[in-house]
């Protein structure tokens, strides 16, 4: 399986409108329940008023369409990377899946990945 490396820092965030949200950027991502809206954004476009926020991750996106009968996936990396006493942010989108790590982990993550069979791209 091919990972691509995503060539920008990102922040997750805690944000209390969608209003501020740059839309227009490659990379949005927004979920809402009923107890938060939480956004993973391009660091440098991150709302001017957030609730929260958590800068310094980077990420890779899972090469290709993930068919939904697709199983372990994810449980896969993320199994890889907790051996490397890595944490991961995850997030899906209808056709993959993004793996984000803190900055400082990055490197020390896509050499576990690549050890394991990954093709780093």
């Amino acid at each position: 399986m091919e990972l691509q490396r995503i060539g920008c820092n990102f922040s997750v965030c805690k944000i209390a409108r969608i209003e501020d949200i740059d839309f227009s950027r490659e990379y949005v991502f927004l979920s809402k329940t009923s107890d938060e809206i939480s956004l993973v954004c391009e660091t440098e476009h991150t709302p001017p008023d957030v609730l929260a926020s958590e800068p310094n991750w980077r990420a890779l996106k899972i090469s290709g369409i993930l068919d939904f009968g697709m199983i372990g996936v994810i449980a896969k990396i993320s199994c890889i990377l907790a051996e490397a006493k890595i944490s991961v942010f995850v997030v899906s989108t209808y056709n993959t899946d993004y793996i984000l790590m803190k900055s400082e982990n990055f490197d020390s993550g896509v050499s576990a990945l690549s050890s394991n069979g990954y093709a780093i791209i």
